[in-house]
């Protein structure tokens, strides 16, 4: 039977200078969809920064970055801006909610950030999927820490986000709070039909993720 599954991600040719001349080079990835994939390698080994540049948050010195077939970097700023909300759903270690504002104040602005009006059918679908629906005017001060990791899933799935991108999201769990999180990641990709990608040095995640891409110096 042939195999349709359609390409979400591809990188080809990739590097990158910092700023104090050090330079990275990327092997080509390419990830179809559902294909949930690890991005591995030691601490300071580039992974954050391949994230970025997938991400559309850091554009390469050389190569291409294509989402669902769209070159991201030849669109104009504002554009790229949109896209991203709308096509990646990022999740970092920690929330970065903005304090002011109520989660789902927090879920309206990853809407409007896309260039979508607000759905309060969606905010509230996605809420009670991840159990925060009695959270939704609350402040991210008055969150647990739990709360807080599913309240920046929420945003990240909010706009139903052709990737999912987690950087290191495991790094200060423990073994069972590290299994929670992916079990979280992973179904709501899933629910959501995301595709994931997961940067992580942490050997505990393997197990879950079969797919993995090497990043080394």
């Amino acid at each position: 039977m042939q195999d349709n599954k359609q390409t979400v991600i591809r990188l080809n040719g990739i590097t990158y200078r910092y700023p104090q001349g050090e330079s990275l080079q990327f092997d080509d990835l390419e990830v179809t969809s559902g294909q949930h994939t690890l991005i591995l390698g030691d601490s300071g080994s580039g992974k954050t920064t391949l994230l970025h540049i997938l991400s559309g948050l850091l554009k390469p010195e050389t190569g291409t970055v294509q989402i669902d077939g769209q070159r991201i970097y030849d669109l104009p700023s504002r554009k790229l801006d949109e896209f991203r909300g709308q096509r990646i759903g990022l999740i970092f270690q920690e929330a970065h909610l903005v304090k002011s504002l109520t989660v789902k104040e927090n879920l309206q602005i990853a809407q409007g950030f896309a260039g979508a009006k607000v759905d309060f059918d969606r905010i509230r679908e996605v809420l009670t999927l991840l159990n925060l629906e009695h959270k939704a005017e609350s402040y991210p001060g008055k969150l647990s820490r739990g709360q807080m990791q599913r309240a920046a899933i929420a945003r990240a799935v909010i706009n139903r986000p052709a990737i999912l991108v987690a950087d290191e999201p495991t790094a200060s769990l423990d073994d069972r709070n590290t299994e929670s999180v992916l079990s979280l990641l992973l179904t709501q990709a899933e629910q959501q039909g995301a595709t994931l990608v997961v940067a992580t040095h942490d050997k505990r995640v393997k197990t879950r993720i079969p797919h993995a891409y090497q990043v080394s110096r």
